[in-house]
């Protein structure tokens, strides 16, 4: 963790136009309001610089494992002039870019963390809280320019810090590869709503006196934060205050307090804080730097050229004696002394002790004989005063081999918490073990008559909508943001989502009712079961609509116990809004527009999959409950492009009626012939949603709209699938 802020002087992150910017007004600027449905299009073929038919998880099978670890353990003590290392090891910077990388990670939606990269681009390579970790990637350059395509950055900047702790002598969990790089800025991340760095904590908390109302999705306590202010909250010292928020951010980030207080202990047992110096001498951050910085940031200009001269957070000092071995250094630091507020050369507030010895004493980063005074920040007294973690503190210091086998397997969860399943797992270093939050799932049976099995599904009185939403509700929870969810497992028969408000428990109890003993008959698994009869409800209101068409379906999927299903972290995945069952809890009414967005985002969508699928769900009838807001059909039950028909006739008029609801009535007669939600008239206010359902709405587009419909929904069933060629959507 080492360095966590930075003073930046409050600079707003956002490039603003000046007389002699080039940058032109964007359609955003004009109407920041607008549904954002780029989204849904970004890391597209156009801005992968690769080759169409390059695959990053068959590249890096074949990449020298062991060749590319001893260049890095190499690295940790070449010290480079342009960034001498501290104490001539740059062990500590290196976990401090692989922890920040991952550490952007949330339960809430799955998105951040380090599977992607996502550290080189803005905002994130511009934080004040990655300060100088420009640094760290230009000091892996030499090795990812060697290695190439056989390594992505994604996995080379956690491998990074993996490799860092063990050159320091911890003995680590293991390693996986198989992380994809993406090639521009994410958009479709919320880090706040604030135009400040390090902004004030009020605005991101409904009540900054209760750490549970942090504003939803978020997990830092300020903008350019990877956790919490290590000063303390909004920069007022108080351990006792700091753990609670502590405790809010790290679980909001998967962290149980045994975890917490093992990465707080073990991110501190090496490396060094930097504050010796003026902070706010740094030049500017590296996305709003001079042309001629090349992409560097934070540049000093009163640096020393040696390692005491780098700044970062302004607070300065080591947490232990020997801040470049992985030991029990910090629980004799920390519960060794008493401990006294003062103030970092930089200004920063921090921790000294009352009393130290000089044995105790770190040695100077310069030198290397001068004795310095260790530090510790509000967070690290935060695990000395709160009662729970003190008493976690207390079980490591007792048993050096179980903190240190909790560390690994907390660093280990961390640095691939948003990987998903095993299946996504590359290299000779994967554990054997199987944990819990990597959602595991028993491989599934493809030895059936799946011929049989269909047949015994059309046998039962299931309607078609059943089975389709049935499937649907199994499927929607993937999340390609951290892979989590899906159809494979079959968990919507466990706890909890058998009984979520928006799989409507009563049906779903009769549709598994119908369709696990054909899963007991015949081999299948549930979770195939469950798809297969989506399959044969999609295909039957096709042939009702006039189409004759045949689902793609592969065998295969698995059925999870509730004994390999941790129930609280998959209350995350709950739908608060599902836009293509036309479903919003009553809080989220008014969003429904943008929470359909984010569904459709996180599922792998394009806009134009989302487009077909909404279309066709509504006119099926699939809506929660059997509300027909947005089934402009009289022809329930049939797969046919009349919703966008409906949508796009100029006959009609639309009228708001409250509780963001609306009618649409015919033009000439005022009769109401269908109703609607923000869900459904998006398709036709939003200009470019409006073209993909006038696309749906010709009158030569009809058999496309079944073929689209069809692909899509294949798409969604096989998301999760990733034992398919090793990729979703296979």
């Amino acid at each position: 963790m080492n360095d966590m802020t930075v003073n930046t002087g409050g600079k707003c992150p956002v490039m603003h136009g000046s007389a002699t910017s080039s940058r032109s007004t964007s359609t955003k600027d004009w109407w920041p309001e607008a549904l954002n449905v780029e989204i849904l299009h970004q890391h597209g073929a156009r801005s992968n610089p690769m080759d169409p038919d390059f695959d990053y998880k068959e590249a890096v099978k074949a990449l020298d494992f062991d060749a590319l670890k001893a260049d890095l353990h190499a690295l940790m003590t070449d010290s480079q002039p342009w960034w001498p290392a501290d104490w001539g090891h740059y062990g500590g910077l290196m976990i401090r870019m692989s922890w920040h990388a991952a550490g952007t990670y949330r339960t809430s939606d799955g998105r951040g963390g380090g599977s992607t990269g996502n550290l080189r681009f803005a905002p994130l390579n511009s934080w004040p809280d990655n300060g100088n970790l420009d640094k760290a990637r230009r000091l892996l350059w030499p090795i990812k320019k060697k290695y190439g395509n056989a390594i992505s950055w994604a996995d080379l900047m956690l491998l990074a810090g993996t490799v860092a702790y063990e050159n320091m002598g911890l003995e680590t969990y293991g390693f996986a590869f198989g992380r994809e790089d993406i090639w521009a800025p994410e958009i479709d991340v919320n880090w706040g709503e604030e135009k400040e760095w390090l902004a004030p904590s009020e605005n991101r908390y409904a009540n900054l006196e209760d750490a549970d109302t942090l504003g939803p999705n978020l997990a830092a306590v300020h903008m350019g934060l990877i956790y919490v202010n290590p000063e303390g909250v909004n920069g007022n010292p108080d351990p006792a205050r700091t753990a609670k928020h502590i405790r809010v951010t790290f679980a909001r980030m998967a962290m149980n307090d045994e975890e917490t207080a093992a990465l707080t202990a073990g991110g501190h047992t090496v490396g060094k804080a930097h504050g010796n110096g003026d902070a706010g001498a740094l030049g500017r951050e590296p996305e709003g730097g001079n042309i001629e910085d090349q992409g560097f940031g934070w540049m000093n200009p009163n640096s020393t050229g040696k390692p005491s001269g780098h700044i970062t957070s302004g607070v300065e000092g080591a947490w232990t004696t020997e801040p470049t071995k992985f030991d029990m250094g910090y629980f004799d630091m920390l519960f060794g002394h008493e401990w006294e507020l003062t103030t970092s050369p930089a200004g920063a507030k921090q921790w000294k002790p009352v009393n130290i010895e000089d044995i105790d004493m770190p040695i100077d980063t310069d030198d290397g004989t001068t004795k310095t005074m260790p530090v510790m920040t509000d967070a690290d007294m935060a695990m000395k005063v709160d009662p729970i973690y003190r008493e976690i503190c207390e079980k490591f210091m007792a048993d050096e081999a179980y903190f240190r086998d909790t560390f690994a397997r907390a660093w280990f969860k961390l640095t691939h918490r948003d990987m998903g399943p095993k299946a996504n797992y590359i290299g000779p270093w994967v554990p054997e073990e199987d944990l819990i939050w990597q959602d595991p799932i028993p491989a599934g049976s493809t030895a059936y008559d799946v011929a049989a099995v269909k047949a015994k599904i059309e046998a039962t009185d299931l309607t078609p909508v059943e089975m389709i939403t049935t499937a649907w509700d199994s499927a929607r929870t993937y999340r390609g943001s951290d892979k989590r969810g899906g159809a494979n497992g079959a968990r919507i028969r466990l706890a909890p989502q058998r009984s979520w408000e928006s799989n409507e428990p009563a049906r779903l109890g009769r549709v598994l009712s119908a369709l696990e003993p054909i899963a007991s008959e015949t081999g299948a698994s549930v979770a195939d079961v469950i798809v297969l009869a989506g399959n044969v409800g999609v295909e039957a209101v096709a042939k009702a609509g006039g189409f004759n068409v045949d689902v793609p379906f592969t065998p295969g999927r698995g059925d999870a116990t509730q004994e390999m299903t941790d129930a609280e972290s998959f209350d995350v995945l709950e739908p608060q809004a599902d836009g293509f069952r036309n479903f919003a809890k009553d809080q989220y009414a008014g969003v429904a527009d943008e929470m359909f967005l984010d569904r459709a985002q996180l599922m792998g969508l394009t806009a134009a999959d989302m487009t077909v699928l909404l279309g066709g769900m509504r006119v099926i009838g699939a809506n929660y409950g059997g509300n027909a807001h947005g089934v402009f059909t009289d022809n329930v039950g049939s797969l046919s492009s009349d919703y966008f028909v409906n949508l796009t006739d100029m006959g009609n008029t639309w009228h708001p009626v409250g509780n963001d609801l609306y009618e649409l009535r015919d033009r000439e007669t005022g009769k109401v012939k269908f109703t609607a939600t923000r869900a459904d008239l998006v398709f036709g206010s939003n200009s470019i949603l409006r073209a993909y359902a006038e696309v749906y709405a010709q009158d030569d587009n009809k058999e496309k709209f079944a073929k689209d419909f069809v692909a899509a929904w294949t798409k969604v069933m096989n998301n999760d699938r990733f034992d398919l060629n090793g990729e979703p959507n296979a």
